[in-house]
């Protein structure tokens, strides 16, 4: 990777945005089936080892996150902007993100008794700040450097030091790994999984990880001025990372719960793959009609997500007739004949169309909500 000879050009990627707002609608999706006891394998996540399509859509969006802060920070260093007006900014938008995942999980009745404190969107928070900090204060290769520390040390934690009353970790086992044990050890509050956490203390770090990698392939784009070879490597690095990954998988499994090192190189193998894909496909041969949803949702992410999130109250929780929404739904469905997963898929694209609406308000209206 060389840097350009000029300064780095940060052009808008439809591709990108739309890849942005793709996985936010995928999220939409797989969090709000019609029925949880009637639900296609896919569209669950792994009980443990392994990977479905639905286990790629997180480890995605944290490696677009990466990808942005790329394109967006080059921009405004190179117009001149001051680091100190941008850590406050950094700050600030995480502080929000992470508060704004507080409040979705403590809303509608606000039990501050049980609250989780980690999640989805205070894991964004806390990827955005490191990898944002360590754009502006590191070069790339500093951060290759980084990066594989991190990952490595991960595994001979998780994978080899001993833990007390259990000895060698056995990651075939839930649970029987530093990652839930810290979790459980220290982390106050609600867990997801009752004594460890998806979104936990020690898995954290590898899912920076996954953002360094996203800042790596958007300072690839800046750097490779040439289309075609800049899509050639794109491909190359994306290949080799999958492969990576499922190499590794054999000595450290691919496990979206701890977020293994192997399922960070697999899934952000993939995510450069679908990049690449999309790039060539969108931007460089024009082909941008099928990604209006994607571009919608990618317009104000953070905003359709926590919106997805506190509409479940009414489609979810309020009772009509003594029934829910989704229930009146399921049951009018398979009632006159469909098969109970297809009822449950076709709530929950419906729902994510539903607040595709608010989102396409606010694009049409050319607001966007800066989180």
């Amino acid at each position: 990777m060389t840097a350009a000879s000029a300064p780095a050009k940060s052009p808008r990627l439809v591709s990108l945005d739309a890849l942005r707002g793709f996985t936010i609608a995928a999220m939409v999706i797989v969090n709000d089936p019609g029925s949880w006891s009637s639900v296609y394998w896919p569209l669950l996540h792994a009980e443990w080892n392994g990977c479905t399509i639905t286990d790629l859509i997180f480890p995605f969006f944290l490696f677009i996150v990466g990808v942005s802060i790329a394109l967006a920070y080059s921009k405004r260093l190179d117009a001149g902007a001051e680091k100190k007006s941008l850590y406050r900014k950094i700050l600030i938008r995480s502080l929000n993100i992470y508060l704004l995942g507080l409040f979705l999980w403590l809303f509608p009745d606000f039990d501050f008794s049980n609250i989780r404190w980690v999640g989805v969107l205070p894991r964004i928070a806390f990827v955005f700040l490191a990898c944002a900090l360590l754009f502006l204060n590191t070069s790339w290769k500093q951060q290759i450097k980084i990066g594989a520390v991190i990952l490595i040390l991960y595994y001979i934690i998780v994978a080899y030091i001993p833990m007390p009353g259990i000895g060698k970790p056995d990651l075939s086992v839930v649970g029987q790994n530093w990652a839930c044990h810290l979790d459980n050890l220290i982390l106050p509050g609600y867990l997801w999984q009752e004594t460890w956490d998806p979104e936990g203390i020690l898995s954290t770090f590898p899912a920076i990880g996954s953002g360094i990698i996203g800042m790596l392939i958007g300072k690839l784009y800046l750097s490779v001025q040439d289309e075609n070879k800049r899509l050639v490597w794109l491909y190359f690095i994306g290949f080799s990372m999958f492969l990576a990954g499922g190499f590794w998988n054999w000595f450290f499994p691919i496990n979206k719960n701890i977020w293994t090192s192997s399922y960070v190189l697999y899934t952000s193998g993939l995510g450069t793959l679908g990049l690449a894909t999309c790039i060539l496909v969108v931007d460089m041969w024009g082909y941008k009609k099928w990604t209006f949803l994607g571009r919608v949702y990618g317009a104000n992410a953070i905003t359709s997500y926590v919106l997805a999130g506190m509409l479940t109250v009414v489609f979810y929780g309020m009772k009509i007739g003594g029934a829910s929404l989704n229930e009146w739904f399921m049951s009018g469905l398979t009632t006159i004949g469909f098969h109970a997963k297809l009822a449950s898929l076709l709530y929950a694209v419906i729902y994510m169309l539903i607040i595709f609406i608010p989102a396409y308000i606010l694009y049409r209206k050319k607001i966007f909500i800066k989180v």
